[in-house]
């Protein structure tokens, strides 16, 4: 939520604390839950964000995915299934239901080898959950991957064929696989920028019916000077202390 200078930082294995927010790694016999504690001030009308978040996956991905031929990059789908329960008091709210939790690793700037990327992740009636990544890069072939996760295990699946979503209210262009001859309904946008958008979808893949988290991701949109202009306007940037 805020950008914080290194003063702020503090890591150990279970732990990752920045300024006044934090997530750590909790161990019980029931397995681990990762517990996001958020204290932040919300932009552009500032207004305390306070509450926390409880993410207890299912299963764990054994493996990570490069995402650049030189394996600068690499995407990591930590839990891809995992149950949720968000409480927060400012704003008084309440959740629980099905999540996801996964990792970008890099040594360079994402914006340094890609152009942009389209993503999705499907919980399927069957408990599955599917995952779809299409990463444009700057040099080489554009990377692929259709991915089905049940409990621990991993296959590849066959991807779909391309369909094109409605630009967001950015004009963002968007897309993402599905069946041949089916179609991709936009139920509601939950985050609209000039270089990221949001959304859940309710598509198919491999014949299943599902609704799905998407996302949309445009780096260069993000290297634009009137792109970066706007950024502190809805990431606000503390460079030095840890409050």
């Amino acid at each position: 939520m805020t950008e914080r200078g290194r003063s702020a930082v503090h890591r150990d294995a279970d732990l990752l604390k920045v300024g006044p927010s934090a997530m750590r790694w909790e161990h019980t016999a029931e397995g681990a839950t990762l517990v996001v504690e958020i204290d932040e001030i919300a932009v552009p009308f500032p207004a305390r964000l306070r509450g926390t978040v409880r993410v207890r996956p299912a299963g764990f991905a054994a493996r990570s995915f490069a995402l650049d031929d030189a394996g600068r990059h690499r995407w990591w789908p930590i839990a891809p299934h995992a149950v949720v329960e968000l409480d927060f008091d400012r704003p008084a709210l309440r959740w629980r239901g099905s999540g996801y939790l996964d990792a970008n690793l890099g040594e360079r700037p994402l914006e340094a080898d890609f152009t942009h990327w389209h993503w999705s992740r499907a919980r399927r009636p069957d408990g599955s959950s599917v995952v779809l990544y299409d990463v444009a890069r700057t040099q080489g072939n554009d990377l692929s991957l259709a991915l089905q996760f049940q409990g621990d295990q991993l296959r590849s699946i066959e991807a779909p064929a391309v369909a094109r979503l409605p630009p967001s209210a950015w004009r963002l262009q968007r897309a993402t696989r599905a069946d041949a001859g089916t179609d991709v309904t936009p139920i509601r946008t939950f985050e609209d920028g000039p270089f990221y958008a949001r959304s859940l979808i309710d598509s198919t893949v491999d014949g299943v019916r599902a609704m799905a988290v998407h996302e949309s991701l445009s780096l260069d949109r993000f290297v634009k000077p009137w792109c970066q202009w706007m950024l502190p306007f809805r990431m606000p940037r503390v460079l030095a202390g840890g409050g």
